[in-house]
């Protein structure tokens, strides 16, 4: 269903100026591309959320939540419906327990990761260097069980609550969530019949330990990441999920030669090939040509078929 202009007025009237009207995706994700989305919500409170997803739900008008944007492709038509930005209402990080050398610390999703690894770091708590350097937010975070070789979300979340508009707020427990490489699913725990559900905050369970020692682990992470990942141009960071087995996913893109191969203003980086930046002025159409490119030569040449790990969206 698409806006009316008395949604259009309610919207406007309800949320003031927290609603924008056919904003540019472009705007709001790492790879700087990305059509229009008919409304681009900023909502100011947790109460200003569950109001927009309940009237958003009643009108079978679908909505979807970002925060940082940097693990996202919108293609150049844009978005039907409404992106929710959650950093604004969605920004707590808070100390849930202590017992015997554990902490259980409670992140809102809108938390940048970066902010969560920080505090971490700053009170004395192991398990989340893992995460350093990697962007976006605690909700993205979750939902694509980011990680790297060192650890994933996997490790140290033990609960997540969720919002859905029939069904309310309900926390989860970490042996109900079924998590996947690079994945979450909630379908098995939250019945799509309730609405879409949204990720409202994440508990970690972390460990004391010397912070000095916990600031030069993670100098020594940044300081590797910083040297093998292309940061000079717009990127959604790894393109694609690595295969179960053998080369990852990088190591098959250069081994079909195609590091360095451009199609419009978008290019595999020659620095990782597992990383397509936006040059100049790419648009996601090439983004996805290229995409495309990289899944059939390496089909063609090593039998693999490789998976975006990119979460795409859009008409």
């Amino acid at each position: 269903m698409r806006l009316s202009e008395d949604d259009k007025n309610w919207l406007t009237t309800r949320f003031e100026g927290s609603i924008k009207f056919d904003e540019p995706m472009s705007k709001h994700t790492s790879l700087r591309v990305g059509g229009p989305v008919e409304v681009f919500a900023i909502p100011d409170t947790l109460e200003e959320l569950m109001v927009l997803v309940e009237w958003a739900w009643k009108k079978e008008i679908p909505y979807l939540t970002v925060g940082g944007g940097t693990n996202l492709l919108v293609t150049d038509n844009g978005v039907h419906g409404i992106i929710l930005l959650l950093t604004h209402c969605l920004n707590k990080i808070t100390s849930s327990g202590k017992d015997n050398g554990r902490e259980w610390v409670t992140a809102a999703a809108g938390v940048k990761l970066a902010a969560f690894c920080r505090y971490a770091i700053e009170n004395g708590l192991s398990g989340t260097n893992f995460a350093l350097g990697i962007p976006g937010t605690i909700g993205g975070a979750i939902m694509m069980n980011a990680g790297t070789v060192l650890g994933s979300m996997t490790d140290i979340l033990e609960t997540v609550t969720v919002y859905q508009p029939e069904r309310g707020m309900h926390k989860l427990g970490k042996a109900h969530l079924d998590f996947g490489y690079r994945s979450l699913s909630l379908e098995k725990v939250c019945n799509p019949s309730h609405g879409l559900p949204i990720v409202l905050e994440g508990c970690f369970r972390l460990h004391r330990e010397d912070p000095y020692r916990l600031q030069q682990e993670g100098h020594g992470i940044l300081l590797e990441r910083r040297e093998r990942e292309p940061n000079r141009y717009p990127s959604a960071g790894s393109f694609f999920k690595n295969p179960e087995s053998g080369k990852t996913a990088g190591e098959l893109i250069d081994s079909a030669g195609l590091k360095g191969r451009q199609i419009g203003g978008a290019e595999i980086s020659s620095k990782h090939a597992n990383y397509i930046v936006n040059r100049k002025n790419a648009t996601a159409g090439d983004i996805l040509s290229l995409m495309k490119l990289i899944q059939e030569t390496v089909l063609e040449r090593f039998g693999i078929s490789l998976e975006p790990e990119v979460k795409i969206i859009g008409d």
